[in-house]
C-alpha cells in the first residue's frame, strides 16, 4: 500500500532548476535511501514530503491518516525544558489519552448515568488505543532510547539550550524516534553520532516497522537500513532496488551497457558522416542525402508530428568531482611521532586541571595509516590538538621523528580565516606566483569562475572542508593529522578523498566515524576508551570482528547456555480446559499455515521475477552485439531499430527490478 507518491515535481529557487518531472511512490514499509551530491535537491525533496516546502510544480499525495516525522539537518529548540522533559513531551498524545482513561474511570463507577454505556464504550477504545501505542511502556522507551543516542542520566536533566551543537541534534533524532510515527523522514540523522550510536540507530531502523526516508553520507549506515535507493542527480530521480551497494553495483551495469551502445552509434555516426562529406558532392548525391536524413532522425529527432523519435542513445552522465594531489616533498624517518612520560591531554581550568586521555607509550611508524576512535567526549580531538601542538599537555611529552613535516586538519576550520575571499586564504598558507595556478588549484576542488572571490565565511559546511584540503594539497606534508576529513562531504567527494589518501606516501593519523572511510584506510586502531588508549593492529573490519568474539566469550560467562546459537524452545502442550482455549489453539494453527502459505506463493513469485530479469538482461546482451555487427556492417535501418529496442527492454528491466524490490520487501 503507499503511504507517499510523486507526481511530477519540479522545484525552481529563483530562475535556478533544482529538479522537473520527479515521480516515485514509497509504500508501507519501505526503507528509502536518497542519495545525490551536494546541491542536487535531497533536502528539498524531503522538506516537500514533510510539507515544510512546496513544489513548484506537481503533487504529493500522503496516505490519510498517515503520521509524518521530520527531522531536520539543524536542530531547533526554544525554552528551557530539560532533555527528559522535551523526550515527555513526544508522548504529549498518549499523556492526554491517559488523562482522559483516569476521568472515565471515575465516571464509570456510577452505573446507573444514562451515558453510563458510551462511557464505557469510550473507556475500554481508549485503553486499547494507549496499550496499542506503548502508553504503560513510555518510561522505558525514553530510557532505551537515550542510551541507546550515547545520553547518560547527567544529561536528563540538563536544559538542552545548555547542550552542544552535536548533543541538540541527537536529543532531536531522540524525541523523533520515540514520535513513533508511520512516515519517518530523516535529514543527516548520523552527524554527531559515535560508532556506539550509530549501530544502535541502525538496528532499531532496521527492525522498526515503518516507512522510512533518510539522507545520509554514511554508506555503512545505507547499506544496513535501506531497502530501496532514490538517487538525485542532473534534476532527475532514479528509482533503485536494495541499499546503496546494491545501487552502486546496478548502476555502473546499467552505465557500462549504456556506454557500449553509445561508443558504436558513436563509430556509425563517425563512418555516416564520413560517406556524407565525401559522396554529398559527387555522382552519389542521392545516396548521401539519404543518408543525411536517416542519421539526423537517427541523432536529433523530428517532430513527433511526423512520427519520428531520437534513437541514438547517449553517453552516461557523471558528476564532477574533487581531484585531489596529495604528495610529500621529502621523506620521514621510520619513526614518525612517539608519546612519552605518560603523555596527558586536556585542560587547565581555574578549578584544576581536567584530564580526558592518558596514553601509554605510542609510536607512528613511516607509511602507517591509524584510525583514532572512541565514543563523543572521550577526548579524541583533544588528543590531537595536543599532538600538534595547539594545546600543551597537562602531563608528559610529544616527539616528531627527523624529518616529520604535519599537516592537520580541524573538524571546525577554525584556522580558516573568514573574512578573507577562497583565493585569499589558499594563497595565505603558500604564495603562488600567478592566480592562474591557485586558479587551477581551486578548480580541482570544484570551486570555478567567481566562486574563488566568494567570502570564507559565507561558504557552506563542504565549501569549507574543500578549501582546507586545498590548503593541504599545497603544503606536502609527509605526516598527515586529519580530525573527521570527511564532514559535510557528500559521498563521491568522501570517495575522491579516499582513493587519493590511500595513495598518500607518509603517514596518516586520522579521527572519523564514517566506517567505509575507516575501512578503507586504516591498518591500525588507536582506541579511546575510559580515559587511555590501546592499539589494535588491524582495520576496522578485523576489530570489529575481535570485539564481536570478546563479547561472545563474555556472554559465556555469564551464561554457559549463551552460546551464541539460538537456544531450542520448549513447547508447552495444548491445553484441553475449556473449548475457547482449544478454538484459540486451532486458529492459531490455520494462521500459522496461512502465513508459510502466503510466503511461498510470495517466493515462488520473488522466483519468477528474478528469471524473468534474468532473462531481459541476456536480450539486452544480443541487442548490444546485434548493434556492435549492425555498426560494423554500416545498416542504419538495423541501428536505429535495435536502439529502440534497447531503450525499450532496458525501461522493462528496471519495471521488473522495481517489482521485485516490492515483493522481497
Amino acid at each position: 500500500m503507499a503511504v507517499v507518491s510523486g507526481s511530477n515535481l519540479s522545484k525552481y529557487y529563483g530562475a535556478d532548476l533544482i529538479f522537473s518531472g520527479v515521480n516515485f511512490t514509497i509504500n508501507r514499509g519501505d526503507k528509502v535511501a536518497l542519495v545525490g551530491i551536494n546541491g542536487a535537491g535531497k533536502t528539498t525533496l524531503l522538506k516537500m514530503l514533510a510539507g515544510v516546502d512546496e513544489p513548484s510544480a506537481g503533487a504529493i499525495s500522503i496516505a490519510r491518516g498517515t503520521q509524518v516525522s521530520y527531522l531536520a539537518q539543524e536542530a531547533q529548540f526554544s525554552g528551557d525544558r530539560t532533555l527528559l522533559e522535551e523526550a515527555r513531551h513526544a508522548f504529549a498524545h498518549l499523556h492526554a489519552m491517559e488523562a482522559e482513561i483516569r476521568v472515565l474511570e471515575t465516571q464509570i463507577a456510577d452505573t446507573d448515568h444514562p451515558e453510563w454505556e458510551a462511557r464505557m464504550e469510550r473507556y475500554g477504545d481508549l485503553q486499547a488505543r494507549f496499550e496499542h501505542a506503548g502508553g504503560y511502556d513510555t518510561e522505558r522507551m525514553i530510557e532505551r532510547t537515550l542510551e541507546g543516542l550515547s545520553f547518560t542520566e547527567a544529561h536528563y536533566h540538563q536544559p538542552i539550550r545548555e547542550f552542544s551543537g552535536g548533543q541538540k541534534t541527537r536529543a532531536a533524532l531522540a524525541i523523533t524516534l520515540l514520535q513513533d510515527p508511520d512516515l519517518l523522514l530523516l535529514d543527516e540523522p548520523t552527524n554527531h553520532l559515535d560508532l556506539h550510536a550509530l549501530q544502535w540507530l541502525e538496528e532499531f531502523l532496521r527492525t522498526w516497522p515503518g516507512t522510512l526516508v533518510v539522507i545520509s553520507h554514511d554508506r555503512y549506515f545505507l547499506d544496513k537500513v535501506a531497502t530501496r535507493t532514490f538517487e538525485m542527480a542532473f534534476g532527475k530521480l532514479t528509482d533503485w532496488p536494495g541499499n546503496y551497494s546494491k545501487y552502486l553495483q546496478l548502476k555502473a551495469e546499467r552505465d557500462e551497457r549504456q556506454q557500449k551502445v553509445y561508443e558504436a552509434q558513436q563509430q556509425y555516426i563517425a563512418k555516416e558522416e564520413e560517406f556524407i562529406r565525401r559522396h554529398m558532392a559527387g555522382q552519389r548525391t542521392k545516396e548521401a542525402q539519404g543518408r543525411l536524413k536517416r542519421l539526423n532522425r537517427f541523432r536529433y529527432g523530428w517532430d513527433s508530428m511526423r512520427g519520428f523519435e531520437k534513437a541514438a542513445v547517449d553517453a552516461p552522465q557523471t558528476q564532477k568531482q574533487m581531484k585531489l594531489a596529495l604528495d610529500a616533498k621529502r621523506r620521514s624517518g621510520y619513526t614518525v611521532l612517539t608519546t612519552s612520560d605518560g603523555l596527558t591531554a586536556g585542560y587547565h581550568t581555574p578549578s584544576g586541571d581536567k584530564p580526558l586521555v592518558r596514553t601509554p607509550e605510542l609510536e607512528l611508524h613511516r607509511e602507517e595509516f591509524v584510525a583514532l576512535m572512541g565514543a563523543n567526549g572521550s577526548g579524541k580531538t583533544t588528543f590531537l590538538r595536543t599532538i600538534v601542538g595547539e594545546l600543551p599537555p597537562l602531563a608528559g611529552r610529544v616527539d616528531f621523528g627527523v624529518g616529520a613535516s604535519v599537516g592537520y586538519y580541524s573538524q571546525t576550520h577554525e584556522d580558516l580565516n573568514i573574512d578573507n575571499t577562497v583565493l585569499e586564504e589558499v594563497h595565505r598558507i603558500k604564495p603562488l606566483e600567478k592566480t592562474e595556478r591557485i586558479r587551477t588549484l581551486l578548480g580541482r576542488f570544484l570551486f570555478s569562475n567567481d566562486d574563488i572571490y566568494k567570502r570564507v565565511g559565507d561558504l557552506s559546511g563542504g565549501e569549507r572542508s574543500r578549501v582546507a584540503l586545498a590548503q593541504l594539497t599545497i603544503q606536502s606534508p609527509n605526516l598527515l593529522i586529519l580530525d573527521e576529513p570527511t564532514n559535510h562531504l557528500d559521498i563521491a567527494s568522501r570517495e575522491a578523498l579516499e582513493g587519493v589518501l590511500s595513495e598518500f606516501p607518509g603517514t596518516i593519523l586520522f579521527v572519523s566515524h564514517d566506517r567505509y572511510f575507516i575501512d578503507a584506510l586504516a591498518d591500525k586502531i588507536w582506541m579511546v576508551e575510559n580515559g587511555t588508549v590501546s592499539e589494535f593492529d588491524g582495520g576496522y573490519t578485523e576489530y570489529l570482528e575481535h570485539t564481536n568474539k570478546l563479547e561472545a566469550e563474555r556472554k559465556k560467562v555469564v551464561d554457559p547456555k549463551a552460546d551464541g546459537r539460538p537456544q531450542p524452545r520448549t513447547v508447552a502442550p495444548a491445553k484441553t480446559d475449556g473449548d475457547g482455549r482449544k478454538a484459540a489453539a486451532v486458529h492459531t494453527g490455520r494462521e500459522h499455515r496461512e502465513q508459510e502459505r502466503e510466503q511461498r506463493e510470495r517466493q515462488k513469485r520473488i522466483n519468477a521475477l528474478e528469471r524473468k530479469v534474468a532473462d531481459l538482461e541476456r536480450q539486452l546482451h544480443v541487442i548490444q552485439s546485434a548493434l556492435e555487427a549492425a555498426t560494423t556492417e554500416r545498416k542504419v535501418d538495423d541501428i536505429a531499430r535495435l536502439g529502440e529496442e534497447y531503450v525499450t527492454i532496458e525501461q522493462q528491466l528496471q519495471q521488473e527490478y522495481d517489482r521485485w524490490a516490492e515483493l522481497a520487501q
